[in-house]
């Protein structure tokens, strides 16, 4: 019987084991722009959602936080509205935008991801032109 018990305990060990290190930071996770080079004007920024150490798109991100503005070239007081749209490809986010003019956006993002704890906040870098 205490052999059994034994066995019992190790199987619960090696599962336990691997369900902690099945499970990724949320470091392991990033926004990455589809372009970082827009034309001036109404706009779309296209993000994709990875998970870094498989390069997978994440779909189903609850993304509650974004803004964009002008803080690289020392502006961020010039913000843009910027409202999400559908998308049709999993782990890809689309937002609409107005880049009044010429110039570095920082682009800030904060979400949520499904299974994950914590929040993911990345700056990312886009260039309006004319």
């Amino acid at each position: 019987m205490l052999r059994y018990i034994m066995k019992a305990a190790a199987l619960g060990t090696v599962l336990l084991t691997n369900s902690v290190t099945a499970s990724a930071d949320i470091k392991d996770y990033e926004f990455q722009l589809v372009t970082n080079e827009l034309k001036q004007g109404e706009a779309e920024v296209v993000v994709k959602l990875v998970r870094k150490p498989s390069g997978d798109a994440v779909p189903d991100a609850v993304i509650f936080a974004q803004r964009i503005d002008m803080g690289p070239d020392g502006m961020e007081t010039m913000q843009s509205s910027i409202e999400a749209i559908a998308s049709t490809e999993p782990g890809t986010y689309r937002f609409k935008t107005n880049l009044t003019m010429v110039g570095n956006r920082a682009f800030s993002l904060a979400a949520k991801i499904q299974g994950e704890t914590g929040t993911l906040e990345n700056k990312l870098v886009l260039k309006a032109t004319k």
